[in-house]
């Protein structure tokens, strides 16, 4: 049994997988701010490049990944696929764990696959300057990397518990020549205005994308750069799940479960969306799809399905999506990628289907297996990343009882060697398991904004 299944530079994508002509039925077209009607892509336009507004609308199955993008994704691209086996034992479990890798990126995770290529996109069009938001710091060190390799300028908002919890992300930005500020900030509108209402704000990735957008939709020279939720980002994760195929093929298996962990939905996207396209299209329909999150953020779980704004303050597109309200603002919990109000439209419209099923977890749950993944493995999983790791342990679990050899892959999204404060919190028995109270859910749902029928 190969421990690791490697693939060749050859074997790189050289297209990505567009899920949204095979999803069962139309998605619902995102919707004007300030009309609340249907948008096109000239509304669109004063905050993404033309290629990415096309690939955001695109109903092509399948999009060709410029020569220059892969040439870069051979910095770390192919991913390893491992066969956890240590684990297994560790779980006592007949079934058969494997894991994709996108720790070995210079970033830690999956985020450069999307801002590699919005980087490209970008200096093709002749922008200078990306603004974005980050949480943990995963998404802001992929960009600002990003921008070294194309000579773009890159302006982080990041969440200000982040941005205290995790100074060596930021300090990864920086040196990739990143500008950093803890969001909420002063500089921006929508900063001012959040903190006159809460000067001790700690954030939140809907504070920080009104920021990011502001910023660039009032400056000429600048563009918006999105990590998740949106289209294009998971589109262009999809490199993730096309190597993986190829890598359990060789493996002489298929899976029967497909886990990732959620917070805006890119790198569960990144790795699950060409094996639902071989579910939607009848060619392995036992095939399951898991999606883990936080019990203190749980959008998919208990969030409404209904219009809301991308950002606190109403300022980016409206999407149909599982969402908090635009005005949740989560507790401190460490895994700062998984604090968003909402997900990806198209996630959550297979969520609505039926074809993929949202868990949720608590803190010290995902870190107990966490733990006895590193233990067992060597790898020290972002706290992110611990979300799937529980469903794994679940789902290793239901096989024993079961006394089935099921087939389970998961996607180890990132590493958490910039996480260790949150680790000495567990290990000290300092992390709360918090679980979001249904009048935090009704008073932020109340704010949802009242779109009008469609005619």
């Amino acid at each position: 049994m190969a421990k690791k299944i490697l693939l060749s530079e050859s074997d790189i994508p050289d297209r990505w997988y567009n899920v949204l002509p095979d999803l069962p039925g139309p998605p619902a077209p995102y919707l004007n701010p300030a009309t609340l009607l249907p948008m096109g892509p000239a509304d669109l336009a004063p905050i993404f490049p033309q290629a990415i507004i096309a690939q955001e609308v695109s109903a092509e199955p399948w999009i060709d990944i410029p020569e220059q993008v892969r040439e870069i994704y051979k910095i770390w691209r192919p991913s390893p696929v491992y066969r956890a086996d240590r684990f297994e034992k560790a779980l006592d479990t007949p079934a058969h764990i494997y894991f994709k890798y996108e720790g070995v990126s210079p970033a830690g995770s999956h985020k450069p696959n999307t801002a590699v290529a919005q980087a490209y996109y970008n200096s093709k069009e002749g922008v200078k300057r990306l603004t974005t938001e980050t949480g943990a710091g995963q998404w802001g060190s992929a960009l600002a990397f990003a921008g070294a390799l194309f000579g773009l300028e890159v302006t982080v908002y990041m969440v200000k518990v982040s941005y205290e919890q995790k100074p060596y992300r930021r300090a990864m930005m920086e040196t990739w020549g990143a500008t950093v500020h803890a969001s909420p900030t002063n500089l921006t509108n929508a900063g001012r205005g959040i903190l006159a209402k809460d000067p001790d704000s700690p954030g939140s990735l809907g504070i920080a994308i009104s920021e990011a957008v502001e910023d660039a939709a009032t400056h000429d020279d600048a563009k918006y750069s999105l990590g998740s939720v949106v289209n294009h980002v998971l589109l262009h994760q999809t490199v993730i799940g096309l190597e993986a195929k190829k890598q359990m093929e060789m493996a002489g298996a298929y899976p029967d479960v497909v886990i990732g962990c959620v917070g805006g939905g890119s790198n569960f996207a990144g790795l699950a969306y060409p094996f639902v396209g071989d579910k939607l299209k009848g060619q392995h329909p036992g095939t399951r799809f898991i999606a883990a999150e936080p019990a203190a953020c749980p959008t998919l779980t208990r969030g409404v399905y209904a219009y809301d704004f991308g950002d606190a303050v109403g300022i980016g597109p409206v999407v149909k999506m599982h969402t908090l309200g635009h005005s949740f603002v989560p507790d401190r919990i460490h895994s700062g990628g998984l604090r968003y109000h909402g997900d990806a439209p198209s996630l959550c419209f297979l969520v609505d289907k039926g074809v993929i099923e949202p868990r949720a977890y608590k803190q010290n749950e995902c870190f107990a297996e966490a733990v006895k993944f590193a233990r067992s493995e060597g790898f020290l999983p972002a706290p992110e990343a611990a979300h799937a790791i529980r469903a794994v342990a679940e789902e290793a679990a239901a096989a024993r009882e079961a006394g089935d050899s099921r087939t389970i892959l998961f996607n180890l999204s990132g590493h958490g060697h910039f996480d260790m404060s949150a680790y000495d919190a567990y290990f000290a028995g300092k992390l709360e398991d918090i679980e979001l109270s249904q009048s935090r859910i009704d008073a932020a749902i109340e704010e949802l904004p009242k779109v009008p029928a469609p005619a």
